[in-house]
């Protein structure tokens, strides 16, 4: 489940089938977390949707064009008129002030931060609902289980990936949105299940529901508006940071101390769990290094890939795609 977004960034995903994964976990720890990380992002996101809107001042800067601002009772939190932002939210303007991302002033103003703040902006109300409820759904479930550090670093990490790819492909427009974060959350619940395969039951069929639900989000992708680069790019770091920071160990190394005296004790994790760590680790920092290199090199990834620009928008009678 996707939506357009004004602002290149919009992208609401499946996320309340993230529930029907609680019948094929088994759960291999005495500890279960309470989440705190997740729900603090949230609040962090909405604080600063409404900060961004108290900039934006509607009822001072809309010159009229496009309308009168919606929600005027709200005083200089309104939103700007349904024509140029139909999500309910501020304008490109003000989002590139505060923090956008723009391919422009990250390589040719030194302004690199705008990797990281553009995953904390929303272009409207619609944006940031759809955003968050995702995030509550898949955020919250990983917390539980392993804890704020791994999920937090995954979130984190995954939406500067994102970004990077973004801004390899588009460069004619601002990119705003949490969701290559939330791809990266995806990507880490299909590599855990991957990597853990043999504690799970039922785990066909939960491999079978994510991969659907990831599939149909990234299908969305394509439609004009949406950046599909932040969605591809947060779910690959957050594919790889999945093999590295989400391992399990055996049933059998977890029941040790319930065994006899003198029973064999198997290893923590198993061979194979250990090939992928070091794959996953060593693509990870290749990855960021020479995406970071070509980025602020100035490099347009399309042109290295003459078919790539189709897997963020495919033009059709309806509608055309530019950058």
């Amino acid at each position: 489940m996707a939506s357009g977004d004004l602002e290149r960034g919009s992208k609401n995903r499946g996320a309340n089938n993230n529930a029907n994964f609680a019948s094929y976990y088994v759960e291999t720890s005495d500890k279960a977390w309470t989440s705190w990380l997740i729900p603090m992002f949230v609040v962090a996101n909405v604080a600063v949707f409404v900060a961004v809107m108290y900039v934006n001042n509607c009822p001072r800067n809309n010159l009229g064009f496009d309308g009168g601002c919606v929600a005027r009772f709200l005083g200089r939190i309104s939103f700007q008129p349904l024509r140029e932002n139909p999500l309910f939210g501020p304008s490109s303007t003000t989002l590139e002030k505060m923090g956008a991302l723009e391919w422009d002033k990250v390589v040719h103003a030194h302004q690199g931060w705008r990797l990281v703040t553009c995953m904390w902006l929303h272009a409207g109300v619609i944006h940031l609902l759809a955003n968050m409820l995702s995030l509550v759904f898949i955020g919250i479930r990983l917390e539980q289980q392993f804890g704020f550090a791994r999920v937090g670093i995954i979130y984190l990490l995954s939406g500067f990936g994102g970004s990077i790819l973004s801004s390899l492909f588009i460069q004619r427009n601002i990119s705003v949105g949490a969701s290559g974060a939330l791809f990266g959350l995806l990507g880490a619940m299909l590599s855990e299940l991957l990597t853990n395969w043999t504690i799970y039951s039922n785990k066909v069929a939960a491999l079978i529901t994510l991969l659907v639900i990831i599939a149909v989000n990234l299908a969305v992708g394509i439609l004009p508006h949406v950046d599909n680069f932040a969605h591809i790019g947060g779910f690959l770091t957050g594919f790889l940071l999945g093999f590295v920071l989400l391992l399990r160990p055996q049933f059998r190394w977890v029941e040790r101390r319930h065994l006899p005296a003198g029973a064999r004790v198997k290893s923590k994790h198993k061979v194979y769990q250990y090939v992928l760590w070091l794959v996953a680790m060593i693509l990870l920092i290749v990855g960021f290094i020479l995406g970071l290199v070509m980025l602020f090199k100035g490099e347009n990834a399309n042109k290295h890939c003459s078919w790539c620009h189709y897997l963020s928008c495919v033009p059709t009678s309806r509608w055309k795609c530019d950058n």
